[in-house]
């Protein structure tokens, strides 16, 4: 997979989370339903938005792709706060990336490039990883994911 490293200043994020792991049989129901909070009322409730892509964040790993780590489902925003209660606020951490472009349906092409990375010999710092979604298109998709490198 063609990839270009980048140097990305920090952002700041909001929206909601929960902690999982590669191999939870409830993984894929508990970030589809992520989505639909965020979407149900969540999206419309952060204050003061960067852009209108969303994003898929992965962070709060222990050390490999075993462990567990907290999935967010966001949108960059300019403050950290002043939200409804069960608005989740972090930072993007500023640094090294390895961006990848993915295109095509939203869901299969996402699930087939993390199939492909895990065979991939990167330098990952398993600090923070994302996905930033271009447009809303779910059979034609573009979408920007971000690896974070040591």
């Amino acid at each position: 997979m063609d990839y270009e490293i980048v140097n990305l200043e920090a952002k700041t994020v909001a929206g909601v989370s929960a902690v999982t792991n590669n191999f939870a049989p409830d993984m894929g129901a508990m970030i589809g339903g992520l989505w639909e909070k965020f979407y149900g009322g969540v999206y419309a409730a952060v204050p003061d938005k960067v852009n209108d892509k969303a994003l898929e964040i992965y962070t709060d790993y222990v050390d490999d792709e075993k462990s567990d780590y907290r999935v967010m489902v966001a949108c960059e925003t300019r403050v950290a706060k002043n939200g409804p209660a069960e608005l989740y606020t972090r930072t993007i951490p500023a640094g090294r990336y390895a961006k990848f472009i993915v295109r095509g349906n939203m869901i299969t092409a996402v699930a087939d490039f993390w199939q492909q990375l895990w065979t991939m010999d990167l330098p990952r710092a398993y600090v923070c990883d994302f996905e930033e979604y271009q447009n809303a298109d779910m059979e034609n998709a573009e979408i920007h994911i971000y690896i974070g490198l040591k």
